[in-house]
């Protein structure tokens, strides 16, 4: 079907008959004119006379053996390109056709450009990319975070790809330590999007931490396979994340949509899949920097602490002291109470003694007996005496036994835990514990190697 030809009114005979008109409203006129004449469409050519400004935009004139029309490619189209426009390719460019007004020039909009050859790939690229991400499989939600120390890694590429050498140097260089897994696969050809997607399924399924879908640059051709809408399936379902390294930094593939993380290149890809081993080492070197300052401000923290809990407690010296002075007093106490005790017996023999005296029927035989009780009442008296005597000799000798510091001077010590509380018990501790000890001279820290539980 052929569209009539729109003619803006201000062309119209009836309308324009007899008025002037600028040269702005004439090319405004003709631009709209032309806007609304010709939707956006595919126009075949040859790239001439480019240009890039400093701003960015592209411009280049689109010939071919008949004619040639000028074009202007903005910025921010001309950035999602797959590739660099450069003089004398054979492309196929999707344009809006208009009219620059300011110098009265006819000119093309380009909206999308690819290289001669490559539209109907294109076109089939952007309608499964629009597809699949209308389905959300490319949403950011879904992407899986890659392990922050991968020790194993899982390769899906073809062993002849010149980038797989490039990738696994670069392993070798940064992280030697990280086990790679080569899952063989064609990664070019028919049938080479499945077997791609096979691969990578049996990598899923394997013992790794991540896996690499790598494969060196090429045309639109070569990386076909890595548009398959069943490696992207496969990509999404796989419980490993993957990054994808294919092509160079201007290719573009389903894949990378798909992939957790998309790398310009097949060894920016193995650089940013894992740390580099030099790296991980100065971070263990500052973390263990990190860690003995902060165990050093601990243990000073600990012994102010311990210094002032040490300031509050009373000294076994002092305790000692205050328990003898104790013993004095009730040493000088049970001597008066015996002295007494001996005072009121006297009193009371020498009470009983004149009726005893008047109603003894012998008084030789009792004066002897009287004798005899004198003599046994001092020897009571003394053994009693003794007693006592022996009784605060047995106390203070206890005491003796209970001075903390005679029991450090024979050779024994205090065990106390960091917050100061006493140890009792072996089962309390555990090896590499800080523990302290109280000698009779002085105090020593320990660490726990081992313990015996009886």
């Amino acid at each position: 079907m052929v569209n009539k030809p729109l003619i803006s009114p201000l062309f119209d005979p009836s309308a324009t008959e007899g008025a002037v008109f600028s040269v702005g409203e004439l090319n405004r006129a003709v631009r709209g004119t032309l806007e609304a004449q010709f939707p956006p469409l595919w126009v075949a050519g040859e790239i001439s006379s480019l240009t890039r400004a400093a701003s960015g935009h592209v411009y280049f004139t689109l010939k071919d053996a008949e004619a040639q029309a000028r074009c202007v490619f903005w910025r921010n189209k001309a950035q999602l390109a797959d590739f660099r426009p450069e003089n004398g390719q054979k492309v196929r460019a999707r344009v809006w056709v208009t009219l620059y007004e300011a110098r009265g020039d006819y000119q093309l909009t380009v909206e999308s450009l690819c290289l001669a050859g490559q539209g109907a790939l294109f076109e089939r690229f952007l309608e499964l990319k629009a597809r699949l991400e209308a389905e959300g499989l490319f949403a950011a939600g879904q992407k899986r975070p890659l392990p922050a120390f991968p020790r194993r890694i899982a390769i899906v590429s073809s062993p002849q790809a010149a980038a797989l050498q490039d990738v696994l140097a670069t392993f070798a260089r940064r992280a030697p330590h990280v086990r790679l897994t080569l899952f063989s696969t064609p990664v070019q050809g028919e049938g080479a999007g499945v077997r791609i997607a096979r691969a990578l399924s049996a990598a899923a399924a394997s013992n790794h931490d991540a896996i690499l879908l790598c494969r060196g640059g090429g045309s639109m051709e070569d990386l076909w396979a890595f548009n398959d809408e069943r490696l992207a399936r496969a990509i999404r379902a796989s419980r490993l994340p993957v990054v994808s390294g294919v092509g160079h930094e201007t290719d573009f593939c389903i894949a990378d949509f798909a992939a957790d993380l998309r790398a310009p290149t097949p060894t920016a890809a193995a650089e940013l899949i894992c740390p580099a081993r030099q790296d991980l080492l100065e971070r263990l070197s500052a973390l263990r920097r990190r860690l003995a300052r902060g165990g050093e401000n601990r243990l000073r923290v600990w012994g102010q602490r311990l210094d002032c809990l040490d300031a509050r407690l009373p000294s076994p010296a002092q305790q000692l002291l205050l328990r003898r002075e104790s013993l004095a007093v009730l040493a000088v106490r049970l001597q008066r109470a015996a002295r007494q005790g001996m005072a009121q017996r006297q009193g009371m023999l020498r009470a009983l003694a004149p009726p005893l005296m008047r109603h003894r029927p012998r008084l030789e035989a009792q004066t002897e007996t009287l004798f005899h009780l004198r003599q046994r009442l001092r020897q009571a008296a003394t053994r009693f005496l003794r007693r006592q005597h022996e009784r605060s000799a047995q106390f203070e000798q206890g005491l003796r036994q209970l001075d903390p510091e005679a029991v450090l001077a024979r050779g024994y010590a205090i065990a106390a835990r960091a917050d100061g509380s006493l140890l009792r018990d072996a089962v309390a501790t555990f090896p590499g514990d800080a523990i302290f000890l109280t000698l009779a001279r002085g105090k020593v820290a320990a660490r726990v190697v081992d313990r015996a539980i009886a």
